[in-house]
């Protein structure tokens, strides 16, 4: 009596690069990144975090139109409410404990991740834009077009960038303060976080252009783009629908690796009280006032370790998903 038919291994071979060769590069790229586990913890990580800090001022939003307990615990948990328990150690009431004003910590926490994040997202988007287009232009033009505008980013880079931003954002602030104040209280209120924006803007894309610009000086020699050229696509068609589109993968691992240099910026910045001011905070102003607290009686730990905590693991879960995104996308790598 025969045994049954095994399958050939050849077969199976030729079967699984038949299903590879079907996939277009970035679902092969996806599928490489799905298989790198420490970047996909580090993503629903993110994801966890972002739908907290999304989260928890809509909760004590709903709770505060409540009844009494719901009016309660939204003014107990407000990131303003100054009350009398300061210094309470982390506990079943305040899970991150209170700081010098009886605030609870963990709420601001949650609501300066809105300033930190939105900071190192804004920064990412800046440099999406400008660096993209930067680049693209000055690799796509050529000639006397490309050395002058990357002679231009050579001179900003040769600049120290964090001294570069604080005298950006001190200039800006001394010149415009007083006018976006008079302009409207509510402008003024967020004046230093729009000199942020535009102080860390301003640097943030540098690195984009330069490697967009690389990316397309060896693109436009391609026999596609040669191909478009001779059908009579112009410029602009060619870049937007040829070039463009061809380096997106390198684009999004950059914006990857942005986030968590612009969101250390700002930690940083406000570490030094250059960033956002009271009573808004930021993990970085968060960070300073429970500096601020150290003593050599009593030393409130709980004020710098919960917001060091959260600004090193959700810095370590971006760079995670930037490594992983570029692993991914590395082609020499398969």
């Amino acid at each position: 009596m025969s045994s049954p038919a095994m399958p050939f291994p050849e077969a199976e071979q030729g079967n699984t690069k038949a299903v590879r060769q079907h996939l277009s590069p970035n679902q092969r790229a996806w599928r490489r990144f799905r298989l790198n586990r420490r970047a996909v913890l580090s993503a629903w990580f993110l994801l966890l975090l972002a739908t907290a800090v999304l989260a928890w001022p809509l909760l004590l939003k709903c709770a505060s139109l409540g009844g009494p307990k719901g009016i309660t615990f939204a003014t107990q948990y407000h990131p303003d409410k100054v009350s009398d328990k300061q210094f309470q150690p982390p506990g079943r009431e305040h899970w991150c404990g209170t700081d010098v004003h009886g605030r609870d910590l963990l709420s601001r926490i949650l609501f300066g991740a809105q300033v930190s994040l939105l900071v190192g997202l804004v920064g990412a988007a800046v440099s999406l834009v400008i660096g993209v287009l930067w680049g693209a232009i000055a690799g796509f033009a050529g000639g006397r077009t490309d050395s002058v505008m990357m002679r231009f980013v050579d001179v900003l880079y040769s600049l120290p960038s964090i001294i570069f931003v604080i005298v950006l954002i001190t200039t800006l602030e001394q010149g415009f303060s007083t006018l976006l104040n008079s302009l409207s209280p509510v402008i003024g209120k967020f004046a230093r976080l729009l000199f942020l924006f535009v102080g860390l803007g301003a640097v943030s894309w540098l690195t984009m252009a330069r490697i967009v610009r690389g990316q397309v000086l060896s693109l436009k020699t391609r026999p596609f783009v040669e191909a478009s050229r001779a059908l009579g696509a112009g410029p602009a068609h060619i870049l937007l629908r040829h070039i463009i589109p061809n380096v997106l993968g390198v684009v999004i691992i950059y914006l990857a690796l942005t986030v968590p240099a612009i969101v250390l910026y700002e930690s940083f910045l406000s570490y030094l009280g250059l960033g956002i001011q009271p009573p808004m905070a930021s993990w970085g102003s968060l960070i300073a006032e429970g500096a601020d607290q150290m003593n050599p009686i009593r030393i409130y730990w709980w004020l710098i370790a919960y917001p060091g905590l959260f600004l090193v693991t959700t810095l370590l879960a971006l760079n995670f998903v930037g490594d992983g995104l570029r692993d991914a996308w590395d082609i020499r790598g398969t």
